[in-house]
């Protein structure tokens, strides 16, 4: 499905160059989803790699990998595996490949708002108060959502609607644990990635039922309905980077996101952007660390020569199927790419709100040679003994 690109002025500055050969995203071909009905990358591994989540993992020798380990991750999944698998039995595995049912009905009194900015500020207070890390808005744009989603029982195309009237997107950030984070690839810091989808899921839940209390549509979201690193970038919290994560001033690449369908009237935030672009253009640890070389070396391309990947749009793209077979030769997820990125510190901390100023100043070069010596793996048992 040929979709041609608009002119969108606030593409330039969330760094999204899209080109006249644009193609809408068909949902099936992401590789998760392939994995599970295309034979060129459903393995017996991968069937293991899911099943491992189901508690059925094979504690194996090696650092991060035991038994506590594979318990600790499956344990983090838990609130999101129960969310979605609620309606499985309808085709729907939401929050992956179905938006999150609606729990709260949209009252029949709908609250006035007469003024979309100060509304604004109440949902960022709002998610604040239900611990979303990060808060943006942007507006509704038909190019970044799935052209069909997928029914589960069969894996076959189902229609991807969403409710009339809606205008405005509000994306969430969710703060990965640091400390678990540098124990990547180990199955222990698959945890990190568990307890933010657990915690995400409640808190985008959450949010749509105030939203829908107030009388107007929410549809929460995670990883269906639409891409979300566009949204990201055109709510303004960050930059994307080499290792196809979006790079934020708080958290660096160290959070997911989730995203709220909303008919709220809402003021849209403005990207602003602030030199992660040009800090990645000299930067290579991320391509280099990837055990599979999955992640790319060179300048920015417009993708489409891979199925798994987004057709038009000029951007740095991963080799999706050396990147998941990896995942399921380890029987855990990988982040290798976002442990050894310079970005992943802890902005609280004066030195690296410094070390940040540089990256994003003409010195990046300076602060590239300053991070040689960061990234390396923490061993998990450090992880399990401390505190």
């Amino acid at each position: 499905m040929h979709d041609a690109a608009p002119e969108n002025d606030t593409d330039a500055r969330a760094g999204i160059d899209v080109t006249d050969d644009f193609e809408r995203f068909a949902q099936r071909n992401d590789i998760f989803t392939r994995a599970f009905w295309d034979p060129t990358v459903r393995t017996k591994q991968t069937d293991a790699f899911f099943a491992s989540y189901r508690m059925e993992a094979a504690p194996r020798r090696g650092d991060g990998f035991g038994q506590r380990d594979f318990a600790l991750r499956n344990a983090s999944w838990l609130i999101s595996d129960v969310m979605t698998d609620r309606f499985a039995q309808d085709g729907r595995r939401e929050g992956f490949q179905a938006p999150i049912s609606a729990d709260t009905p949209v009252a029949p009194i709908r609250l006035d708002v007469s003024d979309p900015t100060e509304m604004s500020r109440e949902i960022r207070k709002v998610s604040r108060f239900f611990k979303a890390d990060l808060c943006g808005i942007t507006s509704v744009d038909a190019r970044w959502h799935y052209t069909a989603r997928i029914d589960v029982r069969d894996m076959s195309d189902a229609p991807n609607d969403l409710p009339e009237g809606i205008t405005s997107v509000i994306v969430l950030g969710h703060e990965m644990d640091a400390e678990l984070v540098d124990t990547y690839p180990a199955a222990t810091a698959g945890a990190a990635t568990g307890r933010a989808y657990s915690q995400e899921a409640a808190i985008v839940m959450q949010v749509a039922a105030y939203i829908r209390n107030l009388g107007y549509e929410a549809v929460p979201s995670m990883n269906d309905t639409a891409l979300v690193i566009p949204y990201a970038l055109k709510a303004g919290l960050g930059e994307y980077a080499r290792n196809q994560m979006v790079i934020t001033p708080e958290f660096g690449p160290r959070l997911r996101f989730s995203k709220i369908f909303t008919s709220l009237p809402l003021a849209h935030d403005v990207p602003e952007p602030l030199g992660v672009r040009a800090f990645c253009d000299i930067c290579t640890k991320c391509a280099e660390a990837c055990p599979v070389k999955a992640l790319p070396f060179g300048a920015p391309e417009v993708g489409g020569a891979n199925v798994s990947a987004l057709k038009g749009v000029r951007k740095w793209t991963s080799d999706a199927e050396k990147c998941f077979g990896f995942w399921a030769k380890l029987a855990s997820d990988c982040a290798i790419c976002m442990r050894v990125c310079p970005f992943n510190r802890d902005f609280r901390k004066w030195y690296h709100r410094l070390w940040l100023r540089l990256a994003l100043s003409p010195l990046r070069r300076a602060a590239l040679w300053l991070d040689a010596k960061r990234g390396a793996r923490k061993k998990p048992s450090v992880w399990w003994e401390n505190g």
